[in-house]
């Protein structure tokens, strides 16, 4: 029986829009039912260490308005107490010094599994559950249910790439627009499709398997050479950083040389795609004599921490109420989610993928009729680019080859290309 009467709010992973909002609305819920709450400063990193001393009083008047800026009031880390037993026991009796009894913790994929095994770590001594959150909108929710803070970095995220289309077309450039999403495309979909990006490349469309660099080189480079078939020379790719992952090791030596998370993830940040990407496509473009200007920029660390829109700062409180609200009539051991805007906890156990022992990701359906739209509007090689002789004719000229070399070269691009989507009433 947990007779504790204290909250602890900790938040892990990476920053996204809406954190303060959760902290803000679930600090309000517990206080006005007569609990003390605690901050637990910088995730885990502390209290997995027995350290008890980095936490901060939360009280109403503390956090009433935190909700409209981005960031962590609590600071965050990657510190992972799941890779020993000692430290989830650590972590256990850190709480529980504190006289905690119920934690919310807030974080993406890697918390959510963190927030499992502390609660089943803990047999009953905490009651846990977890707050989705992750720009990268790739949590396994129900459908149509974002991760808190998708909407506002994807929102921030299309400002920049309307400018930057704008400057494209000013200087007759082309721009490699390296986005986060490390096993999901959802943000650099979202952003390229909003935003009308020339295309978009996200790590599903390239499947399981490794890929040769020379595809992902050889995708841009087809879309600038159709570009310049119809007249013009300039263009944005939104690229998400997970692709980076699909390539075979052996093209890009760089991964071997970066660190991995505590969780055991590269460092992806530390990998420079765009550069990589914007070399490669030059030297490519050079054995059909065309010199292109091609700027490469990241990002990510300017959307994860933007004050959150009002989207995230309703959605983001109702999680934060709502999670509180669970813990305080008795539940624990789920991730909140709120399908359609009603309550819908999730357990741990369901969110689990048996085959990786990992939280489950949810991908990009390439067939489904979003994606398939946003492929049709992007500027990129297709299918029946290769069926109109003289479509195909126009950018073959433009590389200065045959069409037979042509479609020697670039046509197995389009064997996986999805097909056309097709709407019956």
């Amino acid at each position: 029986m947990i007779e504790r009467m204290k909250f602890g709010i900790l938040v892990a992973g990476g920053p996204a829009p809406g954190i303060n909002s959760v902290i803000g609305a679930a600090t309000i819920r517990a206080a006005l039912e007569g609990f003390e709450v605690l901050g637990i400063r910088d995730g885990f990193e502390w209290v997995m260490q027995g350290d008890v001393e980095h936490v901060s009083p939360l009280t109403i008047e503390a956090v009433s308005r935190i909700h409209f800026r981005g960031g962590s009031h609590l600071g965050i880390s990657r510190a992972n107490p799941t890779v020993d037993p000692a430290l989830l026991e650590a972590t256990i009796t850190s709480l529980l010094r504190l006289d905690i009894s119920h934690l919310i913790t807030i974080g993406g994929d890697d918390t959510a599994l963190s927030a499992m095994r502390l609660q089943e770590h803990g047999a009953g001594r905490i009651a846990v559950v977890h707050v989705p959150k992750t720009i990268d909108d790739d949590l396994d929710l129900p459908a149509g249910v974002d991760t808190f803070g998708y909407q506002t970095a994807r929102h921030f995220g299309v400002d920049i790439v309307k400018n930057i289309m704008v400057d494209a077309a000013t200087t007759s450039r082309w721009y490699f627009v390296v986005t986060m999403g490390r096993t999901a495309g959802h943000l650099a979909l979202g952003i390229g499709k909003a935003a009308g990006a020339t295309l978009t490349l996200i790590p599903e469309e390239f499947g399981s398997g490794k890929i040769p660099l020379r595809t992902l080189v050889d995708t841009l480079v087809g879309a600038i050479l159709k570009r310049v078939a119809h007249g013009r020379r300039d263009g944005v790719a939104v690229i998400a950083e997970g692709v980076v992952m699909n390539i075979d090791p052996q093209d890009l030596r760089e991964v071997d040389d970066v660190g991995r998370d505590t969780y055991g993830n590269v460092k992806i940040s530390e990998v420079n795609l765009g550069e990589i990407l914007k070399r490669a496509v030059q030297q490519r473009l050079r054995e059909f004599g065309i010199k292109n200007a091609i700027v490469a920029k990241n990002i990510g660390y300017e959307l994860r921490c933007a004050d959150p829109i009002p989207y995230d700062m309703e959605y983001a409180r109702d999680l934060g109420t709502c999670a509180a609200q669970f813990l305080l009539e008795g539940g624990a051991g789920v991730m909140i989610s709120m399908p359609q805007g009603s309550f819908a906890p999730i357990p741990f156990a369901d969110m689990l993928d048996p085959a990786t022992g990992r939280m489950r990701v949810r991908r990009v359906d390439l067939l489904a009729a979003r994606y398939r739209i946003a492929r049709r509007y992007m500027i990129r090689l297709r299918r029946d680019d290769f069926d109109d002789p003289h479509e195909l004719a126009r950018i073959a000229a433009i590389a200065g080859v045959s069409l037979e070399e042509f479609r020697h070269q670039f046509a197995y691009l389009v064997e996986t290309e999805p097909p056309p989507l097709r709407l019956r009433a």
